[in-house]
């Protein structure tokens, strides 16, 4: 009989969390450690990841830029038998396409998409040799609907998700998953800018079925699920995360 008061435990496991140094990947972390797994916090901001690692016995800080790809695969070696692995760092430069230089695509593309390839590379291959392991990735609403300014970030976004939808048909066998979480727009040092804009903030907040912008660790528990045996089936999907934003966009509601 399965043990479902144990489904989302995390106890003996090891996790990886890139970006842990603040917002999503900082919650994601203390939500990992949390359910019993041992947490390294990946960064390329050193002090952060201390900050975020200083949280708990159980975390850990690890210095580590993911657009250097030889960086990446040192990582992988020194760490060990990694059990799971979360990436969150991404940037945006919000820019219609006809006002796109080549060295702000190079940008986006690079951060977004190319240390994605990089990490599920360097981390994938053991978890497949060890015959375990899951993979989370983080896409955004903007895989699925766009909005002017943002044709670059949501390119790559999109291809995130093909990118883990292909590894999950090719490490599945070896006993790998892959997934992504996409969240709608949530307060963190990305959106700043934006969010500092009352009529930004107001209009984007009422895209949601809530009204609202989501928090941090409100993304903290579709971590937890898919980093635990509660999903052992589930591979090659995304969860959308994003307050009904998806459900509902391009929404009408006429006056009663």
């Amino acid at each position: 009989m399965a043990d479902y008061a144990r489904l989302f435990r995390l106890d003996g496991r090891k996790a990886v969390v890139v970006g842990a140094g603040s917002g999503i990947g900082r919650e994601s972390a203390l939500a990992l450690a949390a359910h019993g797994a041992e947490v390294v916090c990946a960064d390329r901001d050193a002090q952060a990841a201390e900050t975020t690692a200083a949280a708990g016995d159980a975390l850990s800080a690890y210095e580590l830029d993911v657009l250097d790809g030889q960086a990446v695969v040192r990582a992988a070696a020194e760490l060990g038998a990694v059990d799971v692995l979360v990436f969150t760092a991404a940037v945006n430069v919000r820019k219609r396409l006809l006002d796109y230089t080549a060295e702000e695509f190079d940008k986006v593309v690079s951060l977004n998409l190319r240390a994605s390839f990089d990490l599920v590379r360097a981390f994938g291959a053991g978890m497949a040799e060890r015959g375990r392991g899951s993979i989370i990735g983080f896409s955004s609403i903007r895989a699925a609907t766009v909005e002017p300014g943002q044709g670059v970030y949501a390119a790559t976004k999109a291809g995130l998700v093909q990118l883990l939808r292909t590894a999950a048909a090719e490490l599945g066998p070896s006993g790998v998953r892959l997934n992504a979480i996409a969240p709608g727009v949530v307060e963190t040092p990305l959106t700043a800018q934006i969010s500092a804009v009352p009529e930004w903030y107001e209009a984007y907040a009422g895209k949601s079925a809530f009204g609202r912008w989501s928090r941090p660790q409100e993304l903290a528990g579709a971590v937890v699920y898919l980093a635990s045996d509660a999903s052992s089936f589930v591979t090659g999907s995304q969860l959308f995360v994003d307050g009904g934003w998806t459900a509902i966009d391009g929404r009408y509601t006429p006056p009663t």
